[in-house]
C-alpha cells in the first residue's frame, strides 16, 4: 500500500475525509490549483492562469490612456517636422495650393547666400547677447544673495513668485505696456527722466526708445531680460538647493568670503544646471520674434535694426504677397541646424571643463 493510500485510510477512520467533485482529497487541493504552493506560487493551475490573464488584460488598459497623447503628439509635433523638411526641398508658394516641384537644395543655397537672412541672424545674436548677459547676470546675483547662509533670508517662495511673474505675462501685454511707457512724447519713462533733469535745471530731449535704430535693439534686449531672468533664477536656485549644505557650512567655518564660496563651490557644482539654462536661453534667443515684431513699426527706421531671423522667416511663410513656403521651410531648418551646432559646442565645452 502506498503512502498516499495509508493517509487516505487514516482520514476515513477519523471522519476528516471529504471528497471533491473530481474525486480528489481536499488536502491535495493545491495540486488542483497548481502544485507550487510549497514555493508560494499558484501560476500553473487553472485558477492561477485565469488570474494572470486578468492582470495582463488590466495592464494593457494603460495603453488606452496614453493613446490620445500619442495621437496628438504625432499629428501636431512629429508630422509638421517632416512636412516642413519635405517642403524645404520644393518650390511651394503656399503649401497644398498649386503644383509643387522638387528643387533639391536650391532653397538651402539661396538661404546661405541671402544677405538679408544673415543680417537678421546678426540682429538676433546682437539682441540675444545683451539679453543673456543681463538675464544670467541678474539671476546669478540673486542666486548668490539667496544661497548665502549668512543672510538666512526668509520668504524665498514669495520672492520666487515675484521674480517669475513677468514670465507668466503674455508677450502681447508686455509689448503694449512698454510701448506705452516708452512713448517718446507722452511715455512715463521720458517724463520721469525729464523731471529729474528739471530738478538740476537742465533740459531733456525726449528719446524715441523704440523708434531709433540705435536704441531699439538694446531696449528690446533689456525688456527680454526682465521677462526671463526669473526663470533662470528659479533654475539656478533649484541647482543650489541640490548642493549639500555641508559645503557651505564648512566654507563659513573656514572664513571663506561670499565670492570665494560662489567661485569655488557654487559655480562648479552648478555646471549641469548652467548648461541647461544656457542651451534653453540660446534656443529661445534664436527664435526671438514676438517683442521685436510687436514693438516696432515695419515702416519705421528702427525695424531694420531689430528684425530677426524668425521675422525674416515669417515674411516668407505667412505674409500675404511674399509667401514662399518652400523657402521659409528651408530657413526654419537652417536656424535649427545653427541652434543644434551651437548647442553641441556648448555641451562639449562644459564637458571638457569637467
Amino acid at each position: 500500500m502506498t503512502r498516499y493510500s495509508q493517509h487516505s485510510l487514516k482520514l476515513r477512520s477519523t471522519g476528516n475525509y471529504r471528497q471533491t467533485p473530481a474525486g480528489i482529497h481536499s488536502s491535495c487541493r493545491g495540486y488542483a490549483d497548481g502544485h507550487n504552493l510549497k514555493n508560494g506560487k499558484r501560476g500553473d493551475g487553472p485558477m492561477g492562469k485565469k488570474k494572470k490573464k486578468g492582470l495582463k488584460s488590466y495592464d494593457n488598459m494603460g495603453y488606452l490612456f496614453v493613446l490620445p497623447f500619442v495621437v496628438v503628439f504625432l499629428i501636431f509635433s512629429v508630422y509638421p517636422v517632416f512636412r516642413t523638411l519635405y517642403l524645404s526641398f520644393t518650390n511651394a508658394k503656399i503649401a497644398g495650393v498649386g503644383e509643387m516641384k522638387w528643387v533639391w537644395f536650391s532653397n538651402y543655397i539661396r538661404v546661405f547666400t541671402d544677405k538679408f537672412f544673415w543680417k537678421g541672424l546678426w540682429n538676433t545674436i546682437r539682441i540675444w547677447g545683451v539679453n543673456i548677459v543681463l538675464q544670467l547676470g541678474l539671476a546669478f546675483l540673486l542666486t548668490i544673495v539667496f544661497s548665502d547662509i549668512k543672510y538666512k533670508i526668509k520668504g524665498l517662495g514669495i520672492f520666487r513668485v515675484i521674480y517669475y511673474l513677468p514670465n507668466l505675462i503674455a508677450a502681447t501685454s508686455i509689448a503694449f505696456l512698454f510701448k506705452t511707457l516708452l512713448d517718446w512724447r507722452y511715455g512715463t519713462f521720458n517724463q520721469i527722466i525729464s523731471g529729474v533733469y528739471k530738478l538740476f535745471g537742465a533740459h531733456y530731449n525726449p528719446v524715441d526708445w523704440l523708434g531709433s535704430g540705435a536704441t531699439a535693439g538694446p531696449t528690446i534686449a533689456v525688456i527680454s531680460a526682465w521677462m526671463w531672468f526669473g526663470n533662470s533664477f528659479i533654475m539656478l536656485m533649484a541647482g543650489v538647493q541640490g548642493i549639500s549644505k555641508d559645503y557651505f557650512e564648512a566654507a563659513a567655518i573656514d572664513g571663506a568670503g561670499r565670492w570665494t564660496v560662489f567661485a569655488k563651490i557654487t559655480l562648479p557644482l552648478l555646471k549641469p544646471m548652467l548648461l541647461y539654462v544656457a542651451i534653453t536661453s540660446l534656443i529661445g534667443g534664436l527664435q526671438m520674434f514676438d517683442l521685436p515684431y510687436l514693438m516696432t513699426e515695419t515702416t519705421g527706421s528702427s525695424y531694420q535694426s531689430v528684425y530677426t531671423a524668425v521675422m525674416y522667416l515669417y515674411k516668407f511663410g505667412f505674409t500675404t504677397g511674399t509667401t514662399q513656403t518652400g523657402y521659409a521651410s528651408a530657413i526654419a531648418y537652417v536656424i535649427f541646424m545653427i541652434i543644434l551646432a551651437v548647442s553641441v559646442v556648448q555641451l562639449k565645452v562644459f564637458n571638457k571643463e569637467d
